[in-house]
């Protein structure tokens, strides 16, 4: 008797049976749970295949042994093409792996008795039968389980009427109609805390607040919501929540989605991807699963945009966005196209004139910018002008103001407020650019004598501090508008600057600030809440649908979506897109070394401080131990600036100081060659440090702190401005913003600030629009300590950044448990 060796492949067989099959049903048994009617059964086989003389090719089944202490027979009998037998040799091996496969799988043999069969002519048709413990348990199996074993060899054979296959999508659906409840755009009528109550939010006529957008697919003539397919979705594969890895995706792919009881639907990629750009923060919203309304997704007229943009990225190339299986079907789009186009406001701005008697040429860009307040205006809206920092945002403004006073509009006077520090800035640029608005500036003690000439006035100034104080008498006054000037100053809603200026009542609100975001987005929300009330929802709604997922779990297709809600009521210009209108701009980071006694220092004070901050840790974790955290981080930066800031510390005469050794070698020079120089630090202290060696320098300087009488800046700057002394020293928080020194040509940032934000407005001090010579921008940073890991903190944040305002966003908070370990790490070179 010849030998063949037979080819090994496994083979798996499901079927889902059910009374035509001759099955009553099944009783829980053993493992398995119940079952209902119908019950998805596997059948094992393994399949040899011989080749024969004649060249044919012959298949021998064999079925697995799953007895314990049961040997397989190594061998089977087979007739020839000739009727001769032959012996069929089997791989054991390779029965016992494949043996091995099937139980990883979950599947489990069914005892025969747990069947009920009609008769046992029915049940003779079956051999051992294998399932899972739950009838659910077969739609992942389809999905997940059976291409792997395709992978590795087996044939898979589907019976007719297998319930668990995927179907395909037949048909769309897009829904959209109005919402015939409360109009989110309509007049708030009661008073509320901190709420306007006498503009219209959104200026719409009755009913065209809101909408109600449904989602569905068609399936074997059956309609199914789409959006919880969506929100399951979301939730099992994170490619859907990276803006990168979603890009990736083929439109033509198709994707598994998993519907109620188990069944699974292909629906190509291009559709469902267009839905998760747009709809995102509805798809993802725990808290719409209790909405009266759970197939139906609610749409703030505010977003009236993201609804045209998602029908007309599902409208276009449909037939390979919805691919082969049927297009969407539009309905209810009518007056939707008109309120969208009436809110996209960053494209068909008509374009307006230089008003008469404005004492500056405006740039083009600029010229942009007046066009896009008037329109804002015109439809009853409110944005921000968030263009960089010395881009001429005070010109804007009051190029505005003045197209209102001459078309007769400012019948009521426009109130701006502003940080103490650009008070005299404002004056001085309104009387230079717009001499024919009359300004009132609400200063000093003796205030309370001008309160009486608000009414008569164009323009009136105030503080942020002095808001408050003189809320009573702000807030009888109507205004034309409110204007708030580096808006980020009341980033805190709970604030009582921030909830003054929510009581002022005005017919339109514009902030003005060139960085939107210092920390995180929790102060762009409180802009948008004082401008338009309702756009971005209650404070703690937008921290579970944005802030927590974009922030902490990083999902940028979501801070894209952001992105998008926001961009058509904020104007934001980059230095790099009026580069030819700017001066360039060089910055280089001076990495100095710390050396003996001040190395030393650095090392003592870190040691002490990571001791410290781990006790703390242990007894009150890091959210409890935070001013403990930063006060050991504050030290250290202290060593690094010069070691007799540190608090507590008889630092001997002999101890190196390696910046100020630096600045007493670069400033001479610097000042021969004609230089003039901005030399910033967050910390008063290092300012005085540094005039005491500028003073044995024989080097004359300026110098503007929080201790510079507000009376006296503005005869300071002008001072600097006329070129008659070449250094001025100014501290992070006096003079980071709003000033105009473009005299210097030489920027100094003595310690780096987390927050890469507020160096660049510092900087822009001098690189701003009216800046004719090149600027260099010095950064003195100490090698491998704190300072060098904070710039890594930087370029992190400003990653995150990039996500939102697509130069300028959020930004993470200063750092996080993860990162304090490196910032207490010791030097390094």
């Amino acid at each position: 008797m010849p030998d063949l060796i037979g080819h090994f492949r496994p083979r798996m067989t499901l079927q889902t049976l059910g009374r035509g099959d001759g099955l009553l049903g099944m009783k829980p048994t053993g493992v398995f749970g119940p079952r209902g009617g119908s019950v998805t059964v596997v059948q094992i086989d393994w399949l040899y295949s011989v080749k024969l003389d004649t060249g044919e090719l012959r298949w021998q089944t064999a079925a697995p042994t799953v007895l314990l202490n049961r040997r397989p027979v190594s061998s089977q009998p087979l007739l020839d093409e000739h009727g001769q037998s032959v012996t069929l040799l089997r791989d054991l091996g390779a029965e016992a792996d494949a043996l091995d496969q099937v139980w990883d799988l979950d599947l489990h043999p069914l005892p025969a008795n747990s069947l009920q069969w009609r008769s046992d002519q029915a049940a003779s048709h079956y051999g051992p039968l294998w399932s899972l413990l739950q009838e659910d348990f077969f739609a992942d199996f389809w999905a997940d389980q059976l291409p792997q074993l395709q992978a590795l060899g087996w044939s898979i054979v589907i019976a007719p009427g297998f319930a668990h296959e995927s179907v395909e999508v037949e048909a769309w659906h897009l829904l959209i109609e109005q919402d015939s409840g409360e109009v989110l755009g309509k007049e708030v009528a009661s008073p509320m805390r901190g709420r306007p109550t006498s503009i219209s939010r959104l200026g719409l006529p009755a009913r065209e607040g809101s909408w109600l957008l449904s989602l569905g697919i068609e399936i074997d003539g059956q309609s199914i919501d789409l959006v919880p397919l969506l929100a399951n979705l979301l939730q099992r594969d994170p490619r859907w929540l990276n803006a990168k890895k979603l890009a990736e995706i083929d439109d033509l792919a198709m994707i598994q989605l998993r519907a109620p009881g188990g069944k699974r639907i292909a629906a190509p990629a291009a559709p469902l991807k267009a839905i998760v750009r747009h709809m995102l923060d509805l798809l993802g919203d725990e808290q719409r699963q209790h909405s009266p309304l759970p197939h139906t997704l609610t749409i703030s007229g505010w977003d009236t945009h993201r609804l045209e943009a998602l029908r007309l990225s599902l409208a276009e190339s449909q037939a390979a966005r919805a691919g082969l299986y049927g297009g969407w079907q539009l309905q209810g789009e009518t007056g939707l196209r008109e309120l969208a186009k009436r809110l996209r406001i960053n494209g068909g701005i008509p374009a307006v004139a230089a008003p008469a008697g404005l004492g500056i040429s405006l740039r083009p860009y600029q010229l942009h910018g007046v066009a896009w307040l008037q329109y804002l205006r015109e439809h009853h809206l409110a944005g921000i002008l968030a263009d960089d920092m010395g881009l001429g945002k005070t010109a804007q403004a009051l190029a505005h103001l003045l197209i209102e006073k001459q078309s007769g509009r400012l019948d009521q006077p426009a109130l701006i407020v502003l940080p103490t520090s650009l008070l005299f800035n404002w004056q001085a640029e309104a009387l230079r650019m717009a001499p024919d608005l009359r300004v009132l500036s609400l200063q000093g003690p003796q205030r309370a004598q001008l309160f009486d000439s608000i009414a008569s006035v164009d323009v009136v100034l105030t503080t942020y501090p002095l808001l408050w104080r003189d809320l009573e008498i702000l807030e009888k006054q109507q205004f034309h508008l409110l204007i708030l000037d580096e808006a980020q100053t009341v980033k805190n809603a709970a604030s009582r600057s921030a909830d003054a200026v929510r009581r002022i009542r005005a017919r339109h609100r514009l902030c003005i600030t060139g960085t939107p975001l210092e920390n995180n987005l929790g102060e762009l929300w409180t802009q948008f809440d004082f401008l338009m009330p309702g756009f971005l929802g209650d404070a703690r709604s937008f921290t579970r649908l944005w802030r927590k997922p974009i922030e902490v779990n990083g999902e940028t297709v979501r801070a894209q979506l952001l992105a998008q809600r926001i961009r058509p009521f904020i104007l934001r210009r980059r230095k790099q897109e009026v580069a030819g209108e700017l001066a360039p701009k060089t910055e280089v980071i001076k990495r100095l070394q710390l050396q003996g006694q001040q190395r030393d220092l650095y090392e003592s004070v870190r040691v002490a401080a990571d001791e410290q901050v781990r006790k703390v840790l242990t007894r009150k974790g890091f959210s409890g131990a935070q001013i403990t955290i930063l006060d050991a981080l504050l030290k250290l930066r202290q060593v690094c600036c010069d070691p007799h800031l540190l608090k507590g510390t008889q630092t001997p005469h002999t101890m190196e100081r390696a910046k100020l050794e630096m600045l007493a070698d670069m400033l001479p020079s610097l000042v021969a060659e004609g230089r003039r120089m901005l030399v910033f630090s967050q910390f008063t202290e290092m300012l005085e440090l540094i005039a005491e060696q500028l003073d044995q320098l024989a080097l004359p300087y300026l110098s503007l702190t929080g201790k510079t009488p507000v009376a006296q800046r503005g005869k300071l700057v002008a001072r600097f401005q006329d070129t008659q002394v070449p250094i001025l020293l100014i501290s992070l928080k006096a003079g980071g913003v709003g000033l105009n020194l473009t005299a210097a040509d030489t920027v100094i940032h003595m310690d780096p600030w987390w927050n890469p934000a507020v160096e660049e407005q510092a900087t822009a001090r001098a690189h701003r629009i009216g800046q004719e010579q090149a600027v260099f921008v010095y950064k003195l940073v100490v090698q491998g300590s704190i300072e060098e890991r904070i710039l890594d903190l930087q370029a992190r944040k400003a990653a995150l950044a990039e996500g939102v305002l697509g130069s300028d966003a959020a930004l993470a908070p200063k750092f996080d448990a993860a990162d304090l370990q490196a910032l207490l790490a010791p030097l390094s070179i």
